[in-house]
């Protein structure tokens, strides 16, 4: 008897037919009607999200290309700036070395300038002074040469006399 369920089964039948294409075509119909839309639905909301979803991410990523080449941009011009500071630093260093430079050049000059003129003056105060000791001794000299005899022997004697009267310095 299964062997002649299962043979029923196998063989083409019109009533069969009928009713499983009836209830297929319910089976669609039911399917169609209660089913087909909210998965459709479902996936127009899915697909949706989806292009929302990489539409965000696209902008996010070409927000985030923007935001670091401004930031390479700031960082760019941050780093001309420190450049330029510290070449402006340098160059204010390089001109104040050379002020003070200057101004001890100007000094040393200043010193030197002093210095002769305080050699030369020491220098005129001794020559004056062994300008009035060289008078004093002719004066001297003379005043005994006067008071002395004048012949040739004594004279030489009163110059001996006179030189060993003189100071050691």
């Amino acid at each position: 008897m299964a062997f002649y369920l299962a043979q029923s089964l196998i063989e083409p039948s019109a009533g069969l037919f009928f009713w499983k294409a009836l209830a297929f075509v319910i089976f669609l119909f039911l399917l169609y009607r209660f089913g087909w839309g909210p998965i459709t639905e479902a996936l127009e909301e899915r697909e949706s999200r989806i292009e929302d979803s990489m539409t965000r991410a696209e902008q996010a990523l070409e927000e985030a290309k923007a935001m670091q080449a401004e930031n390479e941009k700031k960082r760019r011009e941050a780093e001309r700036e420190a450049q330029r500071i510290l070449r402006e630093a340098r160059e204010a260093a390089e001109e104040l070395r050379e002020e003070e430079l200057d101004k001890t050049r100007d000094k040393i000059s200043r010193m030197r300038d002093q210095a002769q003129a305080e050699i030369q003056r020491e220098k005129q105060g001794a020559l004056d002074e062994l300008r009035d000791e060289v008078a004093d001794l002719a004066i001297e000299a003379a005043r005994k040469v006067v008071q002395a005899d004048l012949d040739a022997d004594r004279h030489r004697e009163l110059v001996n006399n006179f030189i060993d009267d003189l100071p050691t310095n």
